[in-house]
C-alpha cells in the first residue's frame, strides 16, 4: 500500500465512521476499486492491509475521545463514584452502566459474525448489497421517526440494548454501525441528536477493545516491523482529523435535517457497486 491510498482511506473511514454509510463497506469499496484499476486480484487482501484498516479505525476512536473529551470524563467519574456509594441513579453514571451492558450486548451479536463479516471483505458485490438495505433502514426509521408527537432526549434501558443489538448485527460490511444505531433509537422514540451521541459513546469500547485484541490474533507480530509506520501513522492521523470534523458538523446537521438523504447515498452507491464489481470477478 502506498502514501496516497492509505491518505485516501484515511479520509474515507473519516467520513464513513460517524456518517451513517458503513465505514467497512466503504473501505471494502476503496480497497477493491484500487486493486481493479491496477490489476490486482481483489480475492486477497494482505496482513498489512487488516492493519492499515485497523489503524485508520483508531485514528477515529481518538477522535471521539477528543470531541466527547468532557461527556466522557464525567461519564467515567460518575459510575466511579456510584460505585463507591452504591448508588447508580445518576444519568452519567447510567449511561456508564449503559454503555458497559451494550458493548457486552454487542459481544455476543458480533462475535458469531466475525467469521462472515472477514469473508465479506472480499465480496464486494454482497457488501454493495447490504449498503442498499442500510438505505432502507435509514429511511423507514426517518418515516415512523416523523410520525411522532414526541420524542425522547435521554437514553433508558431499553434503547441502549436495542442499539447495542444493532451495533452487533453491524459489525456486517455495509450494515453501517451509526446507521443501524441511530436508526433503532429513532424506531425506539429517541430524537436524532441524542441517538448519535449515545451512538458515538458507544463506539468507544467496541472500537479500543478491537484495535488492541485483533492484531495479536490475526497478525504475524514480526511482520510489524516491516511495514510502512509513517505511512501507517500518516493515514492514521488523517482518519482522526477528519473524524473529528465530521462529528462536529454531522450532530450540527442532524438537529435540523432527516437521514434521507443518507438512505439515498446508501441506495445509489450500493446498487452501482454491487453492479459494479458483479461484473468485474
Amino acid at each position: 500500500m502506498d502514501l496516497l491510498q492509505i491518505i485516501f482511506m484515511g479520509i474515507v473511514q473519516g467520513l464513513s465512521e460517524f456518517l451513517p454509510i458503513s465505514s467497512s463497506a466503504h473501505l471494502v469499496f476503496t480497497s477493491n476499486f484500487y486493486k481493479v484499476f491496477n490489476n490486482m486480484p481483489i480475492h486477497q487482501q494482505s496482513s498489512q492491509e487488516v492493519f492499515v484498516d485497523i489503524m485508520l479505525h483508531l485514528g477515529t476512536l481518538i477522535a471521539v475521545l477528543i470531541y466527547f473529551r468532557k461527556e466522557v470524563w464525567e461519564i467515567l467519574s460518575a459510575l466511579i463514584e456510584g460505585i463507591k456509594s452504591k448508588n447508580y441513579s445518576d444519568h452519567n453514571c447510567k449511561l456508564g452502566l449503559y454503555i458497559m451492558l451494550g458493548t457486552v450486548v454487542t459481544v455476543v451479536i458480533a462475535y458469531p459474525l466475525n467469521e462472515i463479516a472477514e469473508k465479506l471483505v472480499y465480496s464486494p458485490v454482497i457488501v454493495g448489497i447490504l449498503l442498499f438495505i442500510t438505505g432502507f433502514v435509514l429511511y423507514f426509521s426517518e418515516v415512523y421517526s416523523n410520525r411522532l408527537e414526541t420524542k425522547a432526549n435521554k437514553m433508558d434501558l431499553k434503547s441502549s440494548i436495542i442499539m447495542a443489538i444493532a451495533q452487533g448485527i453491524a459489525a456486517l460490511p455495509g450494515f453501517s454501525r451509526s446507521g443501524w444505531t441511530i436508526a433503532s433509537g429513532l424506531f425506539n422514540k429517541i430524537d436524532r441528536v441524542t441517538a448519535a451521541r449515545y451512538s458515538f459513546l458507544l463506539s468507544i469500547p467496541i472500537i479500543l477493545g478491537a484495535s488492541m485484541v485483533y492484531p495479536f490474533i490475526k497478525i504475524d507480530m514480526a511482520e510489524l516491523v516491516s511495514y510502512n509506520w509513517i505511512d501507517i501513522i500518516i493515514g492514521t492521523l488523517v482518519s482522526g482529523f477528519v473524524g473529528y470534523i465530521c462529528i462536529k458538523y454531522f450532530l450540527k446537521f442532524l438537529a435540523k435535517y432527516s437521514l434521507k438523504v443518507f438512505a439515498y447515498y446508501c441506495f445509489i452507491v450500493g446498487l452501482f457497486t454491487a453492479i459494479f464489481f458483479y461484473f468485474v470477478k
